[in-house]
């Protein structure tokens, strides 16, 4: 176990991404403790304004992306710079990733359902990042053998097998196998022979006139759902707090 740690965490070429990591995961966690301290009205701390205008905290997560990705390419892969600048570019992808929903709607919706997104962009990147830091790489190139590695025919042949299988899971509708697919292709090549959830490109190309088909897929998403979606709301208000409860709506009035 120390060998294995030693060899494909802290070796000194995989320090600074362990490091960005960690300071991602750090950003999220108290950013979350901050926001719902703000939501309650408790602890010294507010929303940042500036003339009137809510300074969101993807804007200074911007900035530290920035100055954090520019500075690791322009520094040594090894060194106190690039360890430095790797602490920045996850402070700041944490901030803009907290909110993830607000950038893809365009709108505050960060204690609303839509704002349980940037909680699961959180959760896929930080568990991507951590199989790259146990030693796995995109398209399943670490499976290939040292003499594999050499001949480039290999290497394309795999990257192209696995991205297929990443590509086929995606248009059946299994977003999260897809991308998890990319870093380990077991997943893919699962999400690639399982049927398609209905509604999905796959389902409307291929499904049409099979109405078995159809009906099982719609089943099994069915019973999917039902066996997850509970857990994992719990699973997300745990982590990023419960969002607000939608007003209800009133029926119009038809006299």
């Amino acid at each position: 176990m120390g060998h294995w740690w030693t060899r494909n965490i802290i070796e000194p070429g995989k320090l600074p991404l362990l490091l960005a990591l960690a300071s991602f995961v750090l950003t999220f966690v108290i950013t979350r403790i901050v926001v719902r301290l703000i939501r309650a009205g408790k602890g010294p701390f507010g929303n940042v304004k500036a003339g009137g205008l809510h300074v969101h905290h993807v804007v200074p997560g911007v900035v530290l992306t920035v100055i954090g990705g520019f500075g690791s390419v322009a520094s040594a892969r090894h060194g106190f710079g690039s360890a430095m600048f790797a602490v920045v570019f996850g402070i700041g992808a944490g901030l803009v990733l907290d909110e993830f929903a607000l950038i893809l709607h365009l709108d505050d919706v960060y204690w609303s359902e839509e704002g349980r997104k940037s909680v699961e962009v959180v959760v896929v990147t930080a568990a991507l990042v951590g199989l790259m830091l146990s030693g796995f790489m995109p398209f399943g190139v670490n499976d290939l053998s040292d003499e594999e590695l050499q001949d480039r025919g290999s290497v394309i042949l795999s990257i192209g097998v696995n991205f297929l299988f990443a590509l086929m899971a995606l248009g059946k509708g299994k977003a999260r196998m897809a991308i998890f697919g990319v870093v380990v292709p077991f997943v893919a090549l699962v999400g690639a022979i399982r049927l398609a959830r209905p509604g999905s490109p796959w389902a409307k190309r291929f499904y049409r006139r099979r109405p078995r088909a159809r009906a099982k897929s719609s089943l099994r998403a069915y019973r999917h759902d039902r066996r997850w979606a509970g857990p994992r709301r719990a699973f997300q208000d745990w982590i990023g707090g419960k969002p607000d409860p939608e007003p209800v709506r009133s029926l119009p009035d038809r006299r």
